[in-house]
């Protein structure tokens, strides 16, 4: 195999030179690298990206098996990000998260879990049929929202359970605040134990000296990133980053054949390398206009009714109004109204993603609607449906056992019947209840419910928060186990 040099995108080019040979196809998929629809503006629109989307060919190479372009692109992007083996993802950091747990667990396997992880970590670990060890985390003291655990809960978890199989964090938040990682790397270290982290939203982490370090310059030992999030890759591409020896890499190379299709698309894998690319060429420059927008409007801001969570990653503005007039779901949805789509929101911040397509004017038409917003405000045109609270679920995760006894997450709960919201503490939860986004879990199946997570709930609900998972979707009522099911709750969470 020929070594690519970082300035090439050897599996982008490697698809341009397919569909360049002017071959007659007869293997899937079905459009043969034609636009099969049509209409002349559709067909225009599609044509082009279906050109180079084939399947393993005899010069396209295997993603499940890699010899070639895709391997090529393997290497650049580990030597991109600072790994010593990378692999491409067609679903998400989803896939990747649910392969390092598979390759790392065995059924009945202890493994340390920070409390406030993405549903994926979760589906994955009942996938597994580890015992989970939930670690409560530390709240930020600049919003009281949480972030991971702390370094003496970390070192008392692995103190009691040092025979886990591995360490899994969440770290950024979708808010952009992070973790000091280093310090729970070597505490897992320490009894040589790997540490998986879900970087979702840190792609771009280490890669130009505003943002924080990445969790492989920390030294955790398998990292995912959703590079379509931060970076400029498509929908649903992610990568899996491997580094040291305490990880067991063909484990988790099987069960990326077992978890990822096997018709990867190529479009997903081709976004990758050009997403690479384009960070090793362009550089630091890379990010310069998103930066600098992020500034300009953190700045403007002192002039508006609104503030920024002074969040570690500059490229999240999470945004909110000072006197609570709004909350973050309205402020939402009046940007929404003014063109400006936010990432998400909760009962007190809006959050705006930037990336490196974040255009100058982007930031000016943000601050316009702001200022439109401002005015609306002042003059009370607006109608405020309800006022904006702090974030009571993390308030509730302090109140959580810092290291929890193990359980079992099952994926299917036998017997549920359903109470109306306000007379549900007291009862053991029968259902996941997902407040979306963030995807972070609420209440798992099996948990008991509390007055506060009912408050909190509430509090959603009347907020205009969707739930996944639950099967009303106004949450006037919630499935709960029944009585006959109680006394299986210590294995299900």
């Amino acid at each position: 195999m020929r070594s690519a040099k970082s300035e090439q995108a050897p599996l982008f080019d490697m698809l341009v030179d397919h569909s360049k040979k002017d071959l007659v196809p007869f293997h899937v998929p079905g459009h043969k690298q034609r636009a099969v629809v049509n209409d002349d503006k559709e067909a225009a629109d599609f044509g082009i990206l279906m050109t180079i989307d084939v399947t393993e060919l005899s010069d396209t190479d295997d993603l499940h098996d890699p010899s070639g372009a895709i391997a090529q692109a393997h290497n650049l992007a580990a030597a991109c990000f600072g790994a010593e083996e990378t692999r491409f993802l067609v679903g998400g950091s989803t896939a990747g998260n649910l392969a390092m747990i598979l390759g790392v667990c065995d059924p009945g396997d202890i493994v340390l879990v920070q409390r406030n992880v993405h549903k994926s970590i979760i589906h994955g670990l009942a996938l597994a049929g580890a015992q989970c060890v939930f670690l409560t985390p530390v709240l930020d003291g600049r919003s009281g929202i949480a972030i991971a655990p702390g370094v003496e809960t970390v070192e008392e978890a692995v103190k009691i359970y040092g025979e886990a199989k591995a360490l899994i964090l969440c770290s950024p938040n979708y808010y952009g605040l992070t973790a000091d990682l280093a310090p729970l790397v070597e505490a897992a270290h320490a009894k040589r134990m790997p540490v998986l982290v879900d970087e979702a939203h840190g792609a771009h982490f280490g890669l130009h000296p505003a943002f924080p370090r990445s969790a492989l310059q920390a030294g955790a030992d398998v990292v995912v990133q959703s590079t379509h999030k931060m970076l400029g890759s498509l929908t649903m591409s992610a990568m899996l980053h491997m580094q040291g020896e305490l990880a067991p890499r063909p484990a988790i190379r099987q069960a990326l054949r077992m978890i990822q299709s096997s018709s990867p698309s190529y479009p997903l894998m081709a976004s990758l390398d050009l997403a690479r690319r384009e960070i090793q060429v362009q550089g630091h420059a890379y990010f310069l206009t998103a930066l600098a927008v992020s500034r300009t409007v953190r700045k403007a801001l002192a002039e508006l009714p609104f503030e920024a969570l002074n969040a570690d990653d500059p490229l999240k503005l999470s945004i909110r109004n000072k006197q609570g007039r709004l909350s973050g779901f309205e402020l939402q949805a009046e940007l929404e109204k003014r063109g400006c789509v936010a990432e998400m929101a909760d009962a007190s911040y809006t959050v705006l993603a930037l990336g490196p397509g974040t255009r100058k004017e982007d930031g000016e038409i943000l601050l316009h609607a702001l200022s439109e917003i401002a005015k609306a405000l002042n003059a009370e045109d607006l109608h405020i449906a309800a006022t904006a609270g702090t974030t009571e679920t993390s308030r509730n995760q302090a109140t959580r056992i810092q290291v929890s006894e193990p359980v079992t997450i099952k994926r299917r709960i036998a017997s549920t019947s359903s109470v109306a919201l306000e007379a549900a503490a007291g009862h053991i939860c029968g259902e996941w209840i997902i407040p979306y986004p963030p995807g972070i879990p609420l209440l798992y199946p099996g948990e008991p419910i509390s007055e506060a997570i009912v408050g909190e709930l509430r509090r959603l609900a009347a907020a205009g928060a969707r739930f996944q998972g639950a099967s009303d979707e106004s949450l006037a009522t919630i499935r709960v186990l029944t009585e006959g099911d109680i006394h299986e709750r210590g294995s299900i969470v």
